[in-house]
């Protein structure tokens, strides 16, 4: 990454880039503490304990992805807070398709899928009054370790192309900036529909999801108006899936 090439272009956002880091959220979470501005970005080359979801390990190989942690502070209704995920979501997904040419999926709640395998995930966590947005995206590695194979994808092996970080990048900072505020100035509503036209995981998808141990089965059925998905249980039952796993079943 060409840190320095980086910052000319956003000189007035701080960016810091390491070589090596424990994991982008841990150290965002610590400037965040310090006071750290909204916008500021905290991305390295290789993380040895980035996180996924639910406790997870997220792959960082060196130098091939993106691992970027971004502190916002944004004046959102603590209503919308659950919907921040899901705009992140259609940030990065606007955000590959403008500097990769590469359509995706978004499947609720963070995961953002090429051809039903995932490219790019999000986490989110509050401190100290700021949102934590970590997004991690398989740019240019050319294979996963087996058993990501038949989960995993990255933006080169989609397109059969090395794709450029350093733009990538650029586009995403600039599209989590565009939904952040249509989600600070209109609410969550536009952003749930969008999420919604946006995700083939949303209405009439057969589904699993993983609730802490158990595992339930049925069709998602839509999002309510505080952005969580709705499933239609095989038992009859309708669920509000607030968080977990959510996996394509027959």
């Amino acid at each position: 990454m060409d840190s320095e090439w980086l910052q000319s272009q956003l000189p007035e956002r701080r960016i810091e880039w390491h070589n090596t880091i424990g994991s982008t959220m841990t150290e965002a979470s610590r400037l965040a503490s310090l006071g750290a501005a909204s916008g500021t970005v905290v991305g390295a080359e290789e993380q040895t304990t980035g996180r996924g979801r639910q406790g997870r390990r997220w792959h960082s190989e060196p130098g091939l992805g993106l691992y970027v942690s971004i502190i916002l502070r944004r004046r959102f209704n603590p209503a919308t807070l659950p919907v921040v995920t899901l705009a992140l979501g259609l940030a990065v997904r606007e955000a590959i398709l403008s500097g990769a040419g590469l359509a995706c999926d978004l499947r609720w709640p963070n995961d953002v899928l090429i051809e039903s395998k995932k490219c790019a995930g999000i986490l989110t966590q509050l401190e100290s009054s700021a949102i934590i947005a970590g997004i991690g995206i398989n740019v240019n590695h050319s294979s996963f370790p087996e058993e990501l194979h038949g989960i995993a994808t990255s933006l080169r092996m989609a397109s059969g192309r090395v794709q450029s970080r350093e733009l990538l990048l650029l586009e995403l900072l600039a599209s989590v900036d565009q939904y952040c505020h249509l989600l600070e100035k209109h609410g969550r509503g536009p952003v749930i529909e969008m999420f919604a036209r946006t995700s083939s995981y949303v209405s009439g998808r057969r589904v699993c999801v993983d609730q802490e141990g158990s595992l339930l089965r049925g069709t998602t059925a839509g999002l309510n108006d505080s952005g969580f998905l709705m499933l239609r249980g095989d038992d009859g039952i309708n669920t509000v899936i607030v968080a977990g796993g959510v996996r394509p079943c027959s």
